[in-house]
């Protein structure tokens, strides 16, 4: 105890009371932070926030009551919590400069789940990747392939990037291309592809959904035209496909053939003088 009194000029008894108003603080404090996000969690327990942004807030508000706990305890021992505050400050600056890609892709992830472009299930085209949406955090998104590979996507790239989210509505246009040789008629194709079409019943031939049969383009071998038809979100890629053979097995049955590259040669004969 004497040793203690010559090497800080002071009483144990006296360090003991001088510590015990900062020690209070601090137990306090800790006691207010446990009633505060209690009541936190009540509040966003009812909210409709997810559950990313409720958990970031909860831990903001935990850090902040925690520095000014701190700071409190500081001042009540006479420490200049002015320095302190720079202190924090620097810190807190340097830290933001080290986790900037970090940050950026959290701050991306909050506007992702405030705007919602897209929820879990959807499917979505993003950065070129194309699947569906299994899991949104504060740092990536996660799209799981047709493939069935899982793609972690930076949300700062997610919210960069064009997203097409082809969940959003219930139905979806299906759009094909078909070539077929210029010795068949416009009329032959179309009732051709028509016939294929009539043998869906997933396709939808209501008034404002009625499927489409146009000639599209004449090429250097053979003529495109357009096919679009509508049908359930759900069923878009087994109509895709099977109009498709449908319209291949509707070609054989009218006989008309799909071009493939070819020339012509013209020879002309004259006479030798």
């Amino acid at each position: 105890m004497a040793k203690f009194e010559k090497m800080f000029g002071i009483s144990l008894g006296e360090a003991s009371l001088y510590l015990i108003k900062p020690v209070m603080i601090l137990v306090v404090c800790k006691i207010v932070v446990v009633i505060v996000l209690k009541l936190l969690d009540g509040i966003l327990e009812k909210s409709k926030l997810d559950s990313g942004i409720k958990g970031f807030l909860r831990q903001i508000v935990r850090i902040g009551l925690y520095i000014l706990g701190i700071i409190m305890a500081a001042q009540s021992v006479n420490i200049d919590t002015a320095s302190l505050v720079t202190i924090l400050g620097v810190v807190s600056l340097a830290f933001s400069l080290s986790l900037q890609n970090i940050l950026t892709n959290v701050f991306s992830g909050i506007m992702l789940l405030i705007t919602k472009p897209f929820v879990v299930g959807d499917f979505v085209e993003i950065s070129g990747i194309m699947g569906t949406v299994t899991e949104v955090t504060l740092m990536r998104t996660k799209v799981n392939t047709p493939d069935n590979k899982a793609e972690l996507i930076p949300n700062s790239d997610v919210a960069s990037n064009r997203i097409s989210n082809f969940s959003n509505e219930t139905r979806r246009r299906v759009d094909i291309e078909v070539s077929a040789e210029y010795s068949a008629t416009t009329e032959k194709v179309k009732e051709a592809i028509l016939s294929a079409i009539d043998k869906d019943g997933r396709i939808i031939k209501e008034e404002n959904c009625l499927p489409v049969v146009r000639l599209l383009r004449f090429n250097a071998n053979d003529i495109s035209y357009t096919v679009k038809v509508w049908c359930e979100n759900a069923e878009y890629w087994d109509v895709y496909y099977d109009l498709m053979e449908n319209i291949r097995e509707a070609f054989i049955e009218y006989g008309i053939a799909f071009s493939y590259p070819h020339r012509i040669v013209h020879i002309k004969e004259e006479k030798l003088m």
